[in-house]
């Protein structure tokens, strides 16, 4: 079985990693925090001690990272993947970066031969651990084809998207529209308590009505509960749209709902609930403080 290279350890890139060592792939993997690696390698997983150092004779890599710096830094570092892996390595990162970083990447990989694919996920904690995680891919299509077994390993649904970039802008525009639909949750959480709704009967009926969805079905009962424990923290989903709106900028397309909505998670990131779960842009809203 092929090897596969996993650099970033965090709650996705761990249970994603798990995953692609259940499927009998040869693992290597890397993390900042080496803490983190041990439950992989008491499984048989190697561990390297730089990223570089893992790629080095891996047919794939996997990264997974939290923002454009830290995919620079691992990607194109001293001590990077680009400049470490072998011409032909195929290079998945799930991050959800900025297009314009991925092509950035694509191009620096493809001066090495080797094959960068931006190949951001859907999907949260349990989606990850179930391997039902939806996975948007831009770049070369052979290379996409190639890498189906290691995709398969990770998610349900793999789609290829286009050119470099392409799956970044589609993650963004999820994430937009995620982010949105959870800021205006918190407005209607306010009005349901304010009314004095039985809140478990009030989450139920709107989770099987004309807007339910795992969204829906997800965070409402998070607001109402005020169980704020992180599956996707409130500062990277600012980061997300704050990406998001970067990316409309570039294509010049008006984003004034995005922008509004990106006021509330700022605003919440910088009153300091930026660790706690994205619904936690209900407590900003509310001027509330966690309990």
């Amino acid at each position: 079985m092929s090897t596969v290279a996993f650099i970033g350890l965090g709650a996705m890139g761990s249970r994603m990693a798990s995953n692609v060592q259940s499927a009998g792939f040869s693992l290597r993997v890397w993390n900042r925090d080496k803490a983190k690696t041990k439950p992989l390698a008491d499984k048989g997983a190697a561990v390297a001690a730089s990223a570089a150092e893992a790629v080095k004779g891996a047919e794939f890599v996997v990264s997974i990272v939290s923002d454009d710096a830290a995919t620079r830094e691992v990607m194109l570092g001293s001590s990077g993947i680009i400049g470490a892996a072998a011409p032909g390595t195929i290079v998945l990162d799930c991050s959800t970066n900025t297009p314009a970083m991925s092509r950035e990447v694509a191009k620096a990989a493809a001066a090495r031969g080797v094959v960068y694919l931006d190949a951001p996920v859907l999907g949260s904690l349990a989606q990850a651990q179930g391997k039902e995680l939806v996975i948007m891919v831009g770049g070369d299509k052979a290379a996409f084809d190639k890498a189906q077994p290691v995709l398969a390993a990770m998610g349900r649904m793999a789609r290829h998207m286009g050119g470099s970039g392409t799956g970044a802008t589609i993650k963004l525009v999820n994430n937009m529209l995620s982010a949105s639909l959870i800021a205006a949750l918190g407005e209607a959480a306010q009005v349901v308590e304010a009314a004095k709704l039985d809140p478990k009967a009030a989450a139920e009926v709107l989770g099987e009505g004309a807007v339910g969805c795992r969204v829906v079905k997800t965070k409402l009962p998070k607001m109402l509960s005020r169980d704020f424990s992180a599956q996707f923290q409130l500062e990277l989903m600012d980061k997300d749209v704050r990406y998001f709106l970067q990316l409309a900028g570039e294509v010049d397309r008006p984003a004034p709902i995005a922008s509004l909505v990106r006021s509330q998670y700022q605003g919440a990131r910088r009153s300091n609930l930026g660790k706690l779960d994205s619904s936690a842009v209900f407590l900003y809203a509310a001027n509330e403080k966690p309990r």
